[in-house]
């Protein structure tokens, strides 16, 4: 995938579990949207460490966001909902 390409994701999460927006090593990317079926938390982390930045009910949708992420800090999404749900993110790359 090329500088500029689209990033995108979509996968089933049974609750408690998270889905990674993870670029590989020196690969870096900027999140622009999150989907999803029902309740998550959205976090920053570093392998180690996490913050909350925010969290959603029901179905819906986080558009506009300009969020960088590297190997070594990027999202995740946390799915809080009592069962399995679509979870999906898009964004670029913006380094490869």
């Amino acid at each position: 995938m090329a500088v500029g390409a689209a990033v995108q994701g979509l996968v089933s999460k049974a609750q408690n579990e998270f889905l990674d927006m993870q670029p590989g090593a020196g690969i870096e990317w900027i999140i622009h949207n999150i989907y999803h079926e029902n309740n998550i938390e959205l976090y920053i982390y570093d392998g180690t460490n996490q913050i909350k930045i925010d969290s959603d009910s029901g179905y819906g949708a986080m558009y506009g966001l300009c969020i960088h992420c590297t190997n070594t800090k990027y999202l995740r999404i946390k799915s809080t909902y009592a069962s399995a749900q679509l979870i999906g993110y898009d964004g670029i790359i913006t380094k490869e």
